[in-house]
């Protein structure tokens, strides 16, 4: 019986990276307009803005207490961050952006781009996953939700805009699927880790590393999602945010019944 609650657990990492996948086809294969791709980034980002701060951060706070979870969330955004900035310096600084004004670099304009573009897709998708695999640590062990549904919801426009932006720096349908597919396959081995490994671990751990996950999450959210989003939506930015916000808010207050899993 456990084996088949890892295994679901294991699909449902991989349902959330799997959109990734979904809107990176969508972004090379269809010529969708650089508002649309703004305005559902924005969405995204209050989604996870939500779920961060209802289903991971409270949580952490509520197991833990208030230092532990700021140092938490404050080591995961200083990680992210160093890894971003030493990524931006190796041609991926644009790398969830759709080319409209700030354009990803060829591997001819910058050789090593290719493999910084590939490493910051993986940078921004596993904390994420091991948001969604910590999330599986609740009580009665039933997957967040909420949690799923906001990064499912945010992953596609990230994965949209990014490959739109390999598109436009002339990367071929091979290189863009394979790192599409790859990190798809990379969410579902980082949440499933995120349940094994620090399941085993005390409850204050866990809060500690559900607070890292969000703070990398919220940090991924202002550097790379929230910019891109206000090249087209401008004055609009602040109420769409809104509304993903209230989306994910609304779903967080959801009770499931008794005894359901996902």
């Amino acid at each position: 019986m456990e084996h088949d609650g890892c295994s679901g657990r294991r699909w449902v990492g991989l349902l959330a990276g799997s959109a990734l996948l979904a809107g990176a086809a969508l972004g090379y294969l269809v010529r969708v307009p650089q508002r649309v791709i703004a305005y559902v980034m924005a969405f995204g980002a209050g989604v996870l803005l939500s779920a961060v701060s209802f289903e991971l951060l409270d949580e952490a706070h509520k197991e833990a207490g208030l230092v532990p979870t700021a140092a938490g969330t404050l080591l995961g955004a200083a990680t992210y961050t160093v890894g971003n900035v030493w990524l931006a310096r190796r041609g991926a600084r644009h790398r969830k952006r759709s080319g409209h004004r700030e354009q990803q670099p060829s591997e001819e304009q910058q050789a090593g781009s290719g493999s910084a573009l590939a490493l910051g897709a993986l940078l921004g998708g596993v904390p994420e996953s091991a948001a969604i695999g910590v999330s599986l640590l609740g009580g009665s062990g039933a997957v967040s939700l909420v949690t799923v549904a906001a990064v499912f919801i945010s992953n596609v426009p990230e994965g949209l805009s990014s490959s739109t932006g390999m598109r436009a720096a002339e990367r071929g349908a091979r290189y863009v699927f394979g790192v599409w597919g790859s990190i798809a396959a990379a969410s579902a081995l980082s949440a499933l880790l995120g349940y094994t490994v620090i399941g085993g671990m005390s409850p204050a751990v866990v809060a500690t590393m559900t607070a890292v996950a969000a703070g990398a999450v919220l940090a991924m959210v202002g550097d790379t999602m929230i910019p891109e989003a206000y090249e087209e939506t401008r004055l609009a930015l602040g109420l769409i945010i809104a509304c993903g916000f209230l989306v994910s808010f609304g779903l967080s207050h959801l009770r499931p019944r008794p005894g359901t899993h996902l």
